[in-house]
């Protein structure tokens, strides 16, 4: 497939865009910054323009795109651009930059005939990681159907993002899927930041005590480029244990009490709950902390 992929420069961006084309798409990188990556094309791109989004969607990206009669049309769209959380500039800037970018690539990839787009979307929009003092989920585990009302301006960003998102599906037809992406972790970052959270639990409360492994977020990002004709979706993305050495139970008892359990859980399984990407996407998460730790 031929992918055009925004953000590709960021911490996950900078694994996912490698990994699709190590599957064999074509892959051009908008960005503000470049990835300078083997294989892949480098489009200085502000998502924030409509006209340089619509520019860098119907032109070329490489010179092998001009030998033929016409320039190739994308197939997917991977939007992971953003400013990635609370924190890094002014709430209103956070809040505007997400949301218009958002709205510029959708607006675009559908009017272009793109048939897909996959975004980024957050564990932030459930309102538990970036609130004010301590708030508990209503139930466990969370799926996709928990309430998202958070209160900052990068989970606001994302859920009008998602809103944006499935109106531009109904509008288009095109398949428009979803990632709520949970704490995102590199490989190294295991033996860096993990010892801690296994010491003091309490660390990984604004988490759901959840995580991603980047080599099964990219796993995810190409099982949505495989699976089509589900319309509009959107998925939890974690992997399938949590992020601290506590058994299930364990952190219910200490972190939940009181907090409703809607079904039994395994002794380790994140209270992030993937099953429904597991059974519309095939998705099948293959990192553990574990095994990176021994």
């Amino acid at each position: 497939m031929r992918i055009f992929f925004t953000g590709g420069s960021g911490k996950a961006g900078h694994h996912v865009a490698p990994f699709l084309a190590d599957q064999g798409h074509e892959v051009t990188n908008a960005d503000l910054t470049p990835l300078r990556h083997d294989g892949i094309a480098d489009l200085r791109v502000d998502l924030t323009d409509l006209g340089q989004t619509y520019s860098a969607l119907a032109g070329a990206a490489r010179s092998a795109d001009l030998e033929g009669a016409a320039v190739p049309a994308y197939d997917a769209v991977v939007h992971f651009a953003a400013i990635p959380a609370i924190l890094l500039a002014p709430d209103a800037t956070t809040y505007a930059t997400n949301i218009l970018s958002t709205y510029n690539v959708l607006e675009a990839a559908t009017r272009l005939g793109i048939p897909k787009v996959v975004f980024a979307s957050s564990e932030t929009t459930y309102g538990v990681c970036f609130a004010q003092g301590e708030r508990r989920p209503e139930y466990l585990p969370v799926d996709e159907e928990h309430p998202t009302v958070p209160e900052d301006s990068y989970a606001m960003s994302k859920v009008a993002g998602e809103v944006t998102a499935r109106s531009f599906q109904a509008r288009s037809g095109a398949d428009v899927y979803g990632l709520r992406i949970n704490n995102v972790v590199e490989p190294h970052e295991y033996a860096e930041l993990f010892p801690a959270f296994l010491e003091d639990p309490a660390l990984r409360r604004r988490n759901l005590f959840a995580y991603i492994d980047t080599r099964d977020l990219g796993q995810i990002v190409q099982r949505c480029l495989t699976t089509d004709g589900l319309g509009y979706e959107v998925f939890n993305v974690a992997n399938a244990d949590m992020s601290v050495s506590l058994t299930t139970d364990e952190v219910r008892e200490r972190f939940y009490p009181g907090v409703e359990v809607r079904r039994e859980m395994g002794r380790d399984e994140t209270f992030y709950s993937i099953d429904k990407a597991r059974r519309l996407l095939g998705y099948d998460p293959r990192h553990s902390w574990r095994d990176e730790l021994g």
